[in-house]
């Protein structure tokens, strides 16, 4: 009897820490939010906002009601709107493709689907025709060049030309909603930098319709609805609920994390591990010597990460079927992890070892930046890249608080 409490009890205090360690403190996560998302309350109260209405809903699998039903059945199913036509984002309908999406048919309501990832990235007046309201329900991942936001954005401006509502179901920022990092990007860019915003922006997409809108001058009609239960200080594996891969190769809230630094040097000569079990924790390419790169981001005491030498072999993207070195990013404090600091120091380290080989200047091609390019490209040391958007950010966060619905 003694022997069989004692294994409960190692089993009990096991799980403890690997619980503390997945989330890279030392202690665990206390999963202490019930989080309803825009589409739960939006059921819960009878779809109200929508009352008569015919419907065009923008979404894709993350579409989803806590109990894990699709906002285009819940939206079918109710009698008081009408669900006219769906358009879905980059990956398509169901988040499945990595290229450009052509328009199709949901096999569910037989309804037109409008890519806006195709040769539109934007609704067309004659998309918008016979609709009274666009409604916008996707999971973002909380980093400016995920390019759900800037769909959300383009779809707003259309329908305030068109005289058309524009509703918002909101849904967490999954790597919390008080961590902000990063330069302003200089320049707009369609899908990767839709308008002027820090790498790591903190804020929800209702907050983001709401700042797009007014700063933009929009004129959208647009109404959002609230989530009951989140906090901006939660992560979101303390919302309870389900993760969903918002995109083919964003599979876990550690990838999320990871990926405003990582994802710096996609458009390089560098595989992000697309192609492997683990894309945006490992990266490398067949020119990279992953012991002498290991040691040297080792070597700066980046907070919250590590870097072991790595060698893969991607099945799928940028070096399909050839052998790359690289290094492999373990997150080992999710609260301390700088992503931005962590992105330019690779970038910096990565121009300094093995020279022309890396691309350096097409990291501008998702950082928006250029003075801060040209700094890494000095080789100024990473702590010192703050300061040139200090004050920037500072102007940003003023314009930012007007916006934020939670506390």
């Amino acid at each position: 009897m003694l022997n069989r409490w004692l294994m409960v009890l190692v089993a009990v205090c096991g799980a403890a820490l690997l619980s503390g360690c997945a989330t890279g403190g030392s202690k665990a996560v206390v999963h202490d939010a019930q989080v309803l998302n825009g589409i739960d309350v939006l059921v819960r109260n009878g779809f109200d906002v929508l009352e008569g209405q015919r419907v065009g809903l923008i979404t894709n699998h993350t579409g989803l009601s806590r109990e894990g039903r699709s906002t285009i059945e819940l939206f079918n199913e109710a009698e008081n709107l009408e669900l006219v036509t769906l358009f879905s984002p980059e990956h398509g309908l169901k988040g499945e493709l990595d290229r450009k999406v052509e328009d199709s048919e949901d096999p569910l309501t037989g309804l037109k689907v409008y890519s806006l990832y195709g040769k539109n990235f934007k609704p067309t007046p004659e998309m918008l025709e016979g609709l009274d309201v666009l409604v916008f329900d996707i999971q973002d991942i909380g980093t400016r060049f995920y390019t759900y936001i800037a769909t959300m954005g383009h779809a707003m401006d259309a329908a305030g030309d068109a005289g058309v509502k524009f509703v918002v179901l909101d849904r967490p920022n999954p790597i919390r909603g008080d961590r902000v990092f990063g330069p302003i990007n200089d320049v707009d860019g369609k899908l990767t930098a839709y308008h002027p915003s820090p790498l790591v922006h903190g804020m929800t997409v209702g907050e983001l319709a709401m700042m797009f809108n007014a700063e933009r001058e929009l004129g959208a009609d647009l109404t959002v609805v609230h989530m009951e239960g989140w906090r901006r200080d939660l992560w979101f594996d303390q919302t309870n609920q389900v993760w969903v891969n918002p995109s083919p190769n964003m599979r876990s809230l550690t990838q999320a994390t990871l990926y405003p630094g990582i994802g710096l040097v996609e458009a390089c000569r560098v595989s992000v591990g697309r192609g492997t079990d683990t894309p945006f924790e490992v990266f490398g390419a067949p020119w990279i010597e992953p012991l002498s790169l290991a040691a040297r981001l080792n070597s700066l005491n980046l907070p919250g990460v590590r870097f072991v030498p790595y060698r893969f072999t991607p099945d799928a993207s940028k070096f399909k079927g050839e052998a790359c070195g690289g290094v492999q990013v373990i997150l080992t404090d999710r609260e301390a992890f700088e992503p931005i600091q962590t992105g330019l120091s690779i970038v910096r380290e990565l121009r300094l070892l093995f020279g022309d080989d890396f691309d350096v200047d097409k990291v501008n091609r998702l950082l928006f930046e250029e003075a801060v390019l040209e700094h890494v490209k000095a080789s100024q040391w990473p702590e010192d890249y703050r300061v040139l958007w200090a004050e920037p950010l500072e102007a940003f966060m003023a314009v930012r608080a007007g916006y934020l619905i939670y506390e």
